[in-house]
């Protein structure tokens, strides 16, 4: 029997390689998406013993070629997408370089929407499959930012509108919705995040674990830790206002977009 495919955009840190551990550790062949070839080439080779096949496949999902070359793989049929690959940007919205902005919805918004769209046929003719969609709290809660929370708004929403067609097909869509996480996110992006007291800060593998059980489970919107499931909880009921006022004293709501 050949064995399901898992590609997972982003894998070669943080979330992303946690769901690539995880997919290898269960026997899934590998596609690895990212712009950083020496860094797929040496995760390869961390998960060779445990995976099946490894494929890395360079890409920069700002790009359209690049795009068109992931969903050229997609069309041949996967079992699991995970769309983890994302960024923020630093600093104000008004100074931030419109290039740089551009690139962030592309990979943020338009990558999920075109790699989506290109693996759904296939999941749809085989009757199963599972897409994974990493969004984060910030599109759950006002205040984060603006350009960053608003694509990962839209990642949640175009999955809840997404999972209502897909019921009763055998495929599922989720969005993983973390708070704070160990990655290199935030030092990639530039802010500093110091200040931030330690109880808000997740590990990647707790996340992945939790968002698993989630989708096992059949939930649509998955948010990792109790602390952030109470959270959101609670910005559901209380007037926006004052969560935007809650989130800029916990975390400040400047020096990103």
């Amino acid at each position: 029997m050949p064995r399901p495919v898992a590609l997972i955009t982003g894998p070669t840190s943080g979330i992303g390689a946690g769901y690539a551990r995880h997919y290898a550790r269960d026997g899934y062949d590998l596609v690895l998406v990212a712009r950083d070839v020496d860094r797929l080439k040496r995760l390869a080779t961390e998960l060779g013993g445990d995976a099946g096949n490894i494929e890395i496949l360079p890409a920069d999902l700002a790009e359209p070629v690049d795009r068109e070359k992931v969903t050229a793989r997609l069309a041949a049929g996967v079992r699991v997408l995970v769309n983890n690959a994302g960024f923020g940007v630093s600093g104000e919205f008004w100074t931030a370089d419109p290039a740089l902005l551009q690139a962030q919805l592309d990979v943020n918004v338009t990558a999920v929407l075109h790699l989506t769209r290109a693996a759904l046929p296939a999941m749809l003719d085989a009757g199963a499959g599972t897409v994974i969609n990493i969004a984060s709290v910030a599109g759950l809660l006002p205040g984060r930012g603006s350009t960053y929370s608003a694509s990962k708004a839209w990642v949640i929403s175009f999955t809840e509108g997404l999972a209502g067609g897909l019921q009763g097909t055998g495929v599922g869509v989720h969005a993983v919705c973390p708070g704070f996480v160990h990655t290199e996110f935030h030092a990639r992006a530039g802010i500093d995040m110091t200040k931030l007291p330690s109880f808000v800060w997740l590990e990647v593998d707790d996340v992945v674990r939790e968002s698993l059980a989630d989708i096992a489970a059949g939930k649509v919107i998955s948010v990792p830790g109790m602390r952030y499931k109470a959270l959101v909880s609670v910005g559901r009921v209380i007037p926006r206002r004052l969560l935007r006022a809650a989130t800029r004293r916990v975390g400040g709501g400047r020096g990103r977009t």
